[in-house]
């Protein structure tokens, strides 16, 4: 089997011919230095995973046939990460570590401390499609369009939980104990971590007003917000959904 897997933006189906350009074909070709008759891992979000293969490659292109499904579409957790904009750099790393924690969509959320105030989305998408292609997962996290913290929580439903990771929770109240009774819930689930500066009063009133919060600590270390961010996805796949 293929170890190169890519992401194919389009439906995928038995005998399809694919022209494979701009970044993918230089990957391939300069990269992984594939060859006529190389075997491709493809998969498009739909409908699972395919084996392809190269058919010609010159510098324009590549193009593959593809051969034979390999794994059917299933349908993978709904959990929503939602985030205050950080440095570039470790957003990038978040956003590739909520890919391979099984996040279904990802809101990046401004609030009065929100340094970052504009974030190019289709770079955050092209990091989602990259952990996807390495993590072996079969879908590509929903990237939603930035929105204000108010706007988001004033229209929260009540299918969903919460999880507030909070730094400045006065009775510390761990991640752990908090989510293990409601291991059966019926619930879905976000987790809301905030910027480097934290949240604002105000916020905070609003944050635990929301319906189904859940206020929980990471711990006693102060923790960055990329770190925050996998250690309660993590938390949340192991104690919840993966057991």
């Amino acid at each position: 089997m293929s170890k190169t897997r890519l992401y194919i933006n389009k439906q995928i189906s038995s005998n399809l011919i694919i022209y494979i350009k701009g970044k993918q074909h230089h990957f391939l070709k300069n990269v992984m230095r594939v060859k006529i008759n190389d075997k491709i891992r493809i998969f498009d979000g739909k409908t699972g995973e395919w084996l392809s293969q190269i058919l010609s490659s010159n510098r324009d292109n590549i193009i593959l046939r593809v051969k034979e499904k390999t794994k059917d579409m299933i349908k993978d957790h709904d959990i929503w990460l939602i985030f205050a904009p950080i440095k570039l750099y470790r957003m990038n790393i978040a956003i590739q570590k909520a890919t391979e924690l099984g996040v279904s969509k990802i809101i990046p959320c401004l609030t009065e401390y929100t340094n970052l105030r504009s974030i190019n989305t289709n770079n955050l998408k092209l990091n989602a499609i990259e952990a996807s292609e390495q993590s072996e997962r079969l879908d590509i996290p929903k990237i939603e369009t930035t929105v204000k913290l108010q706007s988001l929580l004033n229209s929260w439903s009540d299918d969903r939980y919460l999880v507030y990771c909070d730094e400045k929770l006065s009775q510390k109240k761990y991640i752990l104990e908090t989510l293990l009774p409601l291991k059966n819930t019926s619930l879905k689930w976000a987790v809301l971590v905030g910027p480097e500066g934290g949240f604002s009063s105000s916020e905070e009133q609003l944050i635990f007003n929301t319906k189904n919060v859940l206020p929980v600590s990471l711990g006693n270390k102060l923790l960055r917000s990329d770190t925050a961010i996998t250690v309660s996805l993590f938390c949340i796949q192991e104690l919840l959904i993966d057991k």
